[in-house]
């Protein structure tokens, strides 16, 4: 492997470049030419002068037209009555509206309203065309005015004049005109925009007329579908037996319900009578005393009851003093006797009473029951119809409400047929006025901005003039001289002191080291190429710089920084605070975003970035390597300021710049040896080795890694 070594020697600590203005000069050389400038100058302003005190004045009127929905909400139908605003103006409507003043149509009725093609103003050709514009007009560089009909003249000056626009963030449209009559002026603009109400007013009025030929047509129509409709509801409703009762509800539905409702009552009463006929026979085949409610309600039993506990009294009171075979004695146990058997007789009567109410509610239920299930069936069948019956009374009222919602509108279509029931969607909050001050010219700001021109524009003539002088005339300054250093012998690299690489110094390597790796890169074609450091912290960004400057005598050169840690490349840009390398691979910068230019020469600049990123990950990211091939398609070299030639992102750097310049304090040592190792383990396509900051003589030669 070939390598190229240079001696150096250490220099102060300076700006990056040196100045090559001499901007002392240049002021000397403006006051030198003070006369040529001025001299123009104020005959450029004094031409100016004149010229506008002979531009007829025009004065300008302005009027502003309001959008807005102006319906009336008493004439809006029920459903619309709560919208607070019907129709919503948005930017559009108003865009729109503002190409409606600039039609044509509308232009030629304010014309014939005010009569404007009678004015020479807007006809030129009533007072003769002037020579210059008939000389320009046959030439062709101007429309001419002879070969245009009397309406195009007349328009054409009408549009020159007039200015509708809307203004930002608002519905409010600006209408202008300049004429040479102040009081013309105030009445185009107020005619433009009374002719712009009543053509909103004329088109609603169109439209409502549209809409009540249409609706009168489609109201016949929906008439007989409603007609037809509601009589089909009507037969199918005769035909299916399913006349409606009170609560509007079908014949059979309420049958259905009675016959559930006696139903439910008869068999009450059975369980009812069967139940108190069980209590009282349990009663009396027990022998228990008989004091069911039921039975001590009959009034028999009650008489009986009493006559009992009368003749028990008795019985108790007489038994005290007589015994239980007096006579007395056994005829009243007989009396009681025969009264219980007559109680007895008389619960067994209405316990029969009972079980034949039961029988009989029993008989009730099973008609019931039958009449039950037969309306039961017919109601089945009535919902099946009543379906299709649902059906057509859907269809029915939808074309109903169908109807009323076209009568609704036909009323308010027909009420609207004058231009007095059909207001505008806008209105005039400000007419125009004649004004006593001329609009045009602008006399002071065109004196001022002629002058101003012509006084830059002879600085600048003077200045280029001076800055394409040869050398000695003072305007640009020479390149500090840097003494020549004879180069050492080829078997002798000298290692050359950090400060060698210091920014003062690179203006100075032209004719160096630095140069001779540019002659061999230029003689190799190598497109892409990687500035790293044998060791970390040598300088890589100041070689970079200075071979990319290099290069940029020739070709195209863009330099591009991926080592966050080296500030040089931001320090030479002319725009310190671009974007960078790290802003583009994360997408969140374009390549008009991070490109700027060297203060001192033609290379290109991209810094690594504002946001600090390790090198390792911004090599990962899948948008460096496509970024590094659109810079290689637009420029003649890519220089990339890589860092330390170290660590595992070599092979990623390999395959962005497969082209490498090795900064080494010699080019043989172990520690040169052990990056070109590493260099090419990485598949790097040729190595330059840069040793002490100079390339030996004749060996600057790019060999394969």
């Amino acid at each position: 492997m070939s390598t190229a070594s240079q001696s150096g020697r250490p220099v102060g600590k300076e700006s990056l470049v040196d100045s090559q203005f001499d901007f002392p000069a240049l002021g000397t050389a403006l006051w030198r030419s003070k006369w040529k400038i001025l001299g123009p100058t104020l005959l450029v302003a004094l031409a100016t002068l004149v010229v506008v005190q002979f531009i007829p004045a025009k004065y300008l009127s302005e009027s502003r037209v309001l959008i807005e929905d102006r319906g009336n909400v008493f004439l809006r139908p029920d459903a619309d009555r709560d919208v607070i605003n019907g129709n919503s103006v948005d930017e559009e409507t108003v865009t729109s509206q503002v190409q409606l003043v600039l039609s044509r149509d509308l232009a030629r009725a304010v014309i014939a309203k005010l009569q404007l093609n009678k004015r020479p103003e807007f006809d030129p050709a009533l007072n003769g065309i002037s020579p210059i514009k008939a000389v320009l007009g046959r030439l062709g560089l101007i429309r001419d005015p002879m070969q245009m009909t009397p309406e195009e003249r007349v328009l054409e000056s009408y549009y020159d004049r007039l200015t509708v626009y809307a203004v930002d963030k608002s519905r409010v449209i600006v209408i202008d005109f300049l004429s040479q009559d102040p009081q013309l002026a105030a009445a185009v603009t107020n005619a433009i925009a009374d002719e712009y109400l009543v053509r909103q007013r004329q088109a609603k009025q169109e439209q409502a007329r549209i809409a009540a030929r249409w609706l009168s047509g489609e109201i016949e129509s929906m008439q007989k579908q409603v007609a037809d409709a509601e009589a089909k509801v009507a037969a199918f409703r005769s035909n299916s037996n399913l006349l409606e009762g009170p609560n509007n509800t079908t014949l059979s539905a309420q049958q259905l319900g009675d016959f559930s409702t006696q139903l439910a009552a008869v068999r009450t009463q059975k369980a009812d009578a069967e139940a108190k006929a069980k209590i009282i026979r349990q009663m009396l085949n027990s022998g228990q005393p008989i004091e069911s409610s039921d039975i001590l309600n009959s009034e028999l039993i009650r008489r009986l009851s009493e006559q009992r506990v009368t003749l028990r009294a008795q019985l108790a009171e007489q038994s005290i003093s007589l015994g239980d075979k007096h006579p007395r004695i056994k005829e009243l146990k007989a009396q009681i006797a025969d009264l219980d058997t007559q109680i007895r007789a008389e619960a067994e009567s209405i316990a029969r009473s009972f079980e034949n109410d039961a029988r009989i509610a029993s008989a009730r239920v099973d008609s019931l029951t039958a009449n039950f299930d037969q309306v039961k069936n017919q109601a089945a069948t009535a919902n099946e119809r009543g379906v299709e019956l649902a059906a057509l009374e859907r269809d029915a009222k939808s074309k109903r409400d169908l109807l009323e919602s076209y009568l609704a509108k036909y009323s308010e279509a027909t009420t609207r047929n004058t231009l007095d029931s059909s207001p505008a969607d806008a209105r005039v909050i400000s007419r125009g006025t004649a004004s006593n001050v001329p609009a045009y010219p602008k006399k002071l700001p065109s004196v001022l901005i002629a002058t101003i021109a012509t006084l830059m524009l002879c600085c600048g003539f003077v200045l280029t003039r001076e800055l394409l002088r040869v050398p000695g005339g003072g305007a640009i300054a020479a390149p500090p001289s840097v003494p020549d250093v004879a180069p050492a012998p080829p078997s002798a690299p000298v290692a050359v002191a950090a400060s060698a690489f210091e920014p003062q110094r690179l203006a100075g390597a032209r004719n160096g080291a630095i140069a001779d790796v540019a002659q061999s890169l230029h003689r190799t074609g190598a497109g892409r190429i990687a500035v790293l450091g044998a060791a970390p912290g040598m300088k890589t960004g100041e070689t970079a710089i200075k071979l990319a400057r290099a290069l940029a005598k020739d070709a195209r050169v863009v330099l591009v920084g991926i080592e966050s840690r080296n500030a040089a490349i931001g320090a030479v840009s002319s725009d310190p605070a671009a974007k960078g390398m790290a802003e583009l691979a994360a997408g969140a910068a374009s390549f008009g975003d991070t490109i700027a230019k060297d203060r001192l020469s033609a290379v290109h600049v991209i810094s690594p970035g504002q946001s600090p990123i390790e090198r390792i990950a911004l090599l990962s990211s899948p948008r460096l390597a496509p970024s590094v091939e659109a810079l290689a398609r637009s420029y003649d070299y890519v220089v990339v300021d890589s860092g330390a030639a170290e660590g595992v992102d070599l092979e990623a750097i390999g395959e962005i710049a497969p082209q490498a310049v090795l900064l080494a304090d010699t080019q043989m040592n172990a520690e040169t040896e052990a990056a070109r190792e590493r260099l090419s383990a990485a598949d790097f396509e040729s190595v330059i080795v840069l040793a002490g900051g100079r390339a030996e003589r004749g060996s600057a030669e790019a060999v394969a890694a």
